[in-house]
């Protein structure tokens, strides 16, 4: 299922309270450029929800992204939750943010917990690679 079932005046599927026009909707549609290392990870994962792999492999790091990406079609997203931020703020150029995100693939749960690293370039965040606490 990988796509969202919200309209876009809905809440954000990120969690983050607001609508999907006041949080990652403006990112996921070119309107604006995520502020911040968590805004853009949020985005990213409201991308995952709604299938956008434009968008993923848009905001990705030039060095260490793939040519393209192979989203589970059956993957259907449950939440995310921010762990904790480090850096990544509007005037930083690296950041990190840890997260937990939940999905189903065909009845199974799966749980995906990664400190992500962040930085800009050419003046926007991408993703750059992240770790996996405890794994």
């Amino acid at each position: 299922m990988g796509k969202a079932s919200r309209s876009k005046g809905d809440g954000c599927v990120c969690g983050s309270g607001l609508g999907r026009a006041a949080c990652c909707g403006p990112f996921l549609d070119g309107e604006a450029a995520a502020p911040t290392a968590e805004a853009l990870m949020r985005s990213r994962y409201a991308a995952f929800v709604e299938g956008r792999e434009d968008y993923l492999l848009a905001t990705w790091a030039a060095a260490t992204r793939p040519q393209s990406l192979a989203l589970e079609p059956d993957q259907r997203w449950l939440g995310l939750a921010i762990r904790a931020t480090e850096a990544g703020g509007p005037k930083d150029q690296e950041g990190w943010v840890e997260f937990v995100a939940r999905s189903r693939v065909r009845g199974q749960g799966v749980r995906l917990h990664e400190r992500s690293r962040f930085r800009r370039e050419g003046g926007r965040w991408v993703y750059v690679d992240g770790e996996f606490p405890g794994a």
